[in-house]
């Protein structure tokens, strides 16, 4: 992937585990972003027998490494 593009996680809100990573390309629209998210947000919550609003999604950020 190139580093332009968006990675999202989408994450159990009862468990707190991530179950599912998405990435996207950056010439996408936010509405296109949107749309392709809530798709999959529907799809992830079908695929593990869990209500679609107990699925959230977090853009993956790229934190700096700390010195030890």
């Amino acid at each position: 992937m190139k580093p332009a593009d968006k990675h999202y996680k989408f994450i159990n809100s009862r468990t707190g585990y991530v179950i599912y990573y998405h990435s996207v390309g950056s010439d996408l629209s936010v509405e296109d972003i949107k749309h392709q998210l809530h798709d999959i947000q529907a799809r992830v919550a079908i695929q593990n027998g869990i209500y679609i609003e107990t699925v959230y999604w977090e853009e993956m950020k790229d934190e700096p490494q700390k010195a030890s």
